[in-house]
């Protein structure tokens, strides 16, 4: 360090690169302090930073669009899939609804048609063993009116043997001889007129009907009274006044 005693100044002999090195470290600390404006000073923060934005590039405004676009793209085809895979779901369970329906229809009906089975599937022999029961009914009523009580016995034990066996399986008689007559139940044979009974009565009956459970196998074949016509009524009137005559 040396004095100028001419000046009145004092001087140093500094090495021009350190000065270098201290321009450059305050350049690097404070960008903007070396830009001198106009007047020669140095330019305000904000004119700096207004210096230093720059406008967003065109190519990546682009890019975000269309990664924007490519993603509501993808969201739309994921929601019709979704649809795609509902529909197919929903038909698959109505299908499995109508599967199942169907199936418990049939386990009803194959539980229906096994009791029916059951019970009148020996309908069709019933049916070939009633014509044996209705002759030994008749030979019943021809021994009684015969008189031969041990032979009447006899049968009628058979008789009575072979209808407790149908009965063990559900089959049973009626008679319907006494009753209004019944086309559900009855079978007329003929109609005879009557004055001792009123129109649509059994009067006769000449086989009886049977029942298997609940199910008429058979249905009782009758004579049915009916209205006698005025000469018919005139007839039996006049018989019956001669039979009162002494």
């Amino acid at each position: 360090m040396t004095h100028d005693s001419d000046k009145g100044a004092f001087s140093a002999d500094i090495p021009e690169d350190a000065i270098a090195e201290a321009l450059a470290a305050v350049e690097k600390r404070e960008p903007g302090a070396g830009a001198v404006g106009v007047a020669g000073s140095a330019q305000p923060d904000s004119e700096v930073e207004r210096a230093d934005a720059t406008p967003a590039d065109p190519a990546e405004v682009s890019v975000f669009s269309s990664e924007e676009e490519k993603l509501r793209i993808e969201l739309d085809m994921s929601q019709e899939r979704a649809r795609k895979v509902y529909d197919q779901l929903k038909d698959q369970h109505e299908r499995l609804l109508r599967s199942a329906a169907d199936h418990e229809n049939y386990k009803k009906r194959a539980a229906r048609e096994r009791d029916e089975l059951l019970r009148y599937g020996n309908e069709r022999l019933v049916k070939e063993i009633l014509p044996v029961l209705d002759s030994l009914d008749r030979a019943v009523a021809l021994a009684a009116a015969a008189a031969d009580q041990p032979l009447a016995s006899g049968v009628e034990m058979t008789r009575r043997l072979l209808e407790d066996a149908l009965g063990r399986f559900g089959v049973k008689g009626f008679s319907a001889k006494g009753q209004p007559f019944d086309p559900r139940v009855h079978e007329a044979l003929m109609s005879v007129a009557s004055v001792d009974e009123p129109p649509g009565m059994v009067v006769d009956e000449q086989q009886r009907g049977f029942f298997m459970h609940d199910r008429l196998i058979r249905p009782a074949a009758v004579v049915v009274s009916a209205v006698p016509s005025s000469a018919e009524a005139a007839g039996v009137a006049g018989e019956a006044k001669r039979d009162g005559e002494p």
